[in-house]
Order: C-alpha cells, then sequence, then structure tokens
C-alpha cells in the first residue's frame, strides 16, 4: 500500500498550519512597529497607556492561543497516527452497542477526553490572563457551572444528532447524504428557534430594557428600520466578565437584540441607539439567513462528498490504514475537511466584512448620527484592548469585522 496520499496530506496539513503560525507572529510583529502613537481618530478617546495596554494583551493572547493550538494538533495527530484511534475504535466494538449506540459513545467519550485536557488551559486564559488585564469577573463556581453545562449541552446535543444521523444511515445506506443533510438542516433552524428560551438562560439572565427613553427610541428606530423583533434584551455579561458587546439572536419572529449590560453602562444614550441600529442593519440585510444559506449548501457539498469517500476504501488507502471502521473514517474525512475549511475560511470572512460594512451604512444612515457609532466603536475598541494594528494581510484572511480604524473611517468619510 502506497504511503504517498498520506504523505501529501500530512505534509499539506502541517504546512498550512505552520504558515498559520507565521502569520500570526507577522501580525505581533507588525503591531509592535506601528503602535507608536494613538491613532488621531481615537484622540481622546484611548491614551497612551491604554495603547499599550492592549499590545500587552494582543501579545499575551496571540502566544497563549498559538501555544494551546500547537497543543490541540499534537494531541489530534497523535490520536490518529500513532494507532491510539484504531485501537480505540476496536475497543468501542468488543462493548457490542450496536451501530448507533456505538457511534455515540465513541464521540461521546472523545468529547469528553477533548474538554478535560483543555481544563487546564481554560482555566489559565479566565483566571490569569483575563484577570490580569482586568476582564475577568467569574468566579470558580460559575466557571466550574458554565464548564459542566457546556459539556452536559455539547454531549446531549451531538448524541441527537449522531443518533438521528446514524438512524437515518442504516435506513438509507444508499443516499443517505441527502436526509442526513435535511435532518441536520432542520434541527439547526430548530435551535436558533429555541435557544434564546431554552439555551442562552441556562448561562445568562436576559431582561427588558428598563430605561423608559432608550426604549423609546429603540422602538422608533426598529419601526423606521422596518424590521419586528421579540424585544431588546439586557444581558447580565457583567457577572463573569467585562468585554462588551451585542448580537442579534434568533429567527423569524423569535428575533431578538441582545445587548450587554457592560454596553449599557460604557456607552451613551446615542451611541447605544447607533450600536442597536448596526444590529438592525444585520437583520433589516438578511445577512443571518444569507449566512445561512451559504452554510448550508456548503454543508449539502460536504455531506456529499462524505457519502462518496466513507462509503468505500479509498479513505482509509489514503491515510494508509487498513480497516473499514465506519467512524474512523468519518474521523478521517473531518481531517481532510479541515483542510478544506483553511482554504474556505478567508472567502467566509470577506463576506462577513461586507455585510458589517452594510450594517455600519445601514445605522449611519437610518440615525443619521455617524459620529455616534464611530465613537462607540472606539470604545468598544478601548474597552475589549482590541488590536488598532492589525497586518492588512492577517486582518484579510482572518478578521470576520473590518479593523476599527477602517470601519471608523469609513463612517466618518
Amino acid at each position: 500500500m502506497s504511503c504517498l496520499p498520506l504523505i501529501i496530506i500530512l505534509t499539506a496539513y502541517i504546512g498550512i498550519k505552520s504558515l498559520l503560525i507565521c502569520l500570526s507572529v507577522m501580525n505581533v510583529r507588525y503591531m509592535k512597529k506601528h503602535a507608536s502613537q494613538v491613532p488621531p481618530e481615537l484622540d481622546g478617546m484611548i491614551d497612551a497607556e491604554t495603547l499599550e495596554k492592549s499590545i500587552s494583551y494582543t501579545l499575551t493572547s496571540s502566544n497563549f492561543g498559538m501555544k494551546l493550538d500547537v497543543f490541540r494538533q499534537a494531541v489530534k495527530l497523535t490520536f490518529i497516527f500513532s494507532g491510539v484511534m484504531l485501537a480505540y475504535s476496536q475497543w468501542v466494538q468488543t462493548l457490542e452497542l450496536g451501530f448507533i449506540l456505538s457511534g455515540i459513545v465513541f464521540f461521546g467519550l472523545l468529547a469528553i477526553a477533548e474538554s478535560i485536557l483543555e481544563i487546564p488551559f481554560d482555566l489559565y486564559d479566565t483566571f490569569k490572563i483575563e484577570k490580569r488585564f482586568g476582564f475577568n469577573r467569574s468566579t470558580p463556581g460559575i466557571w466550574l457551572g458554565d464548564t459542566f453545562k457546556h459539556l452536559a449541552l455539547s454531549l446531549i446535543i451531538q448524541s441527537i444528532l449522531l443518533g438521528g444521523a446514524l438512524w437515518l444511515i442504516v435506513w438509507l445506506p444508499q443516499w443517505w447524504w441527502l436526509p442526513v443533510w435535511a435532518f441536520f438542516f432542520a434541527f439547526s433552524v430548530f435551535m436558533m428557534y429555541v435557544s434564546p428560551y431554552v439555551l442562552e438562560p441556562l448561562f445568562n439572565k436576559f431582561t427588558p430594557l428598563d430605561d423608559a427613553e432608550l426604549e423609546r427610541d429603540v422602538t422608533t428606530v426598529l419601526a423606521k428600520a422596518g424590521i419586528k423583533v421579540k424585544g431588546v434584551f439586557k444581558m447580565d455579561a457583567s457577572k463573569r466578565s467585562s468585554h462588551t458587546n451585542a448580537y442579534f439572536t434568533g429567527i423569524g419572529r423569535e428575533k431578538r437584540i441582545v445587548l450587554y449590560d457592560t454596553l449599557l453602562e460604557k456607552l451613551d444614550h446615542n451611541e447605544i441607539i447607533a450600536v442597536l441600529a448596526h444590529e438592525a442593519g444585520h437583520c433589516r440585510k438578511k445577512h443571518i439567513i444569507k449566512l445561512l444559506a451559504i452554510f448550508e449548501l456548503s454543508a449539502l457539498a460536504g455531506a456529499y462528498a462524505a457519502f462518496l469517500l466513507i462509503g468505500g476504501k479509498l479513505l482509509p488507502q489514503m491515510f494508509c490504514m487498513n480497516t473499514d471502521d465506519f467512524f474512523v473514517k468519518l474521523i478521517l474525512f473531518a481531517f481532510l475537511g479541515k483542510i478544506a475549511t483553511w482554504i474556505i475560511h478567508p472567502c467566509c470572512n470577506i463576506l462577513s466584512r461586507r455585510f458589517e460594512r452594510e450594517a455600519d451604512a445601514f445605522a449611519r444612515d437610518i440615525t443619521g448620527d455617524g459620529e455616534s457609532l464611530a465613537s462607540a466603536l472606539a470604545k468598544l475598541t478601548r474597552d475589549n484592548l482590541s488590536n488598532l494594528f492589525p497586518h492588512p494581510l492577517y486582518a484579510w484572511l482572518f478578521y470576520s469585522h473590518p479593523p476599527a480604524l477602517e470601519r471608523i473611517r469609513r463612517i466618518k468619510s
């Protein structure tokens, strides 16, 4: 059996990961070179001390992220190519649980093992890095509860998806890719409806805005935008972190706009309205629906590719393995899919940045107050210690939002 395909696959995988690390290092060096003074657009909003702190935060986070990624890749490569995966698969088979239950156990135990391995990194990030820079407000009790709930929810959802998909594979072995994709699609839409009411409240408390004047202006902006939402809610994000943010959640008639309480504390009235108008712009321009459509088309193509590769013997041969185990082949397919994702992801970021620019323009036009939107972005950048000087290539490849300075300059122009 020739191992040339495996050599090509591993070379591509390690080569791309090495390139990503080099780009991260390049990005940090670019920031250190250009972050000598506060940009004129942020004069009076960010001082030299805050700029220095943001540089230190970016350096620390970047170094930690690279180390965590190297650890993850080392574990993944060791598991797949050292023989551990094949031995693990054989052990699961000895349990004689049947195809569907074996799959749930196979991937469920892997999810638990992954969570356990990453606990030290998560603890260090939360209680060392985030605390050092004044972001962390969580306690060990809150962290432990969140970790347990995240793991439990992920196992439940993974078991439902796997159980349904494997049942369809048994029922329709000749063309399972289409019903499996349809099942995943229906489940994802269902989760978008129920998540604001079932999942999100497990971690945070959501309350209506308690500012009558702000609520009135919010209603006015949404009416001008021509959109209907279930409500605008304040989330108790300060319970865990001082980071600020706002986002859209839900779909259809269940759309909701969520504002962090930290954002409400740090922005003035007009800036809050500008941020909300930006989120309304995403809804008005149907960005969520468009992204969902693109994702599902990609998932449909992926399901068909999985059907072709997993159903035959080519996939294990490409990895120089002598096995016909379905779950092993599924992991090998996911390994190939990761390489494809790294190549496709920049294209998705290009589209995402376009949507952000459209939402900025929508907010500026509907409020007639670009200055408040620009100042809100400046404060969000300051309070989150965001990198003001990303390398243009790095931002083009990895940023889902345009860099803060670019957005502010575009709004003001």
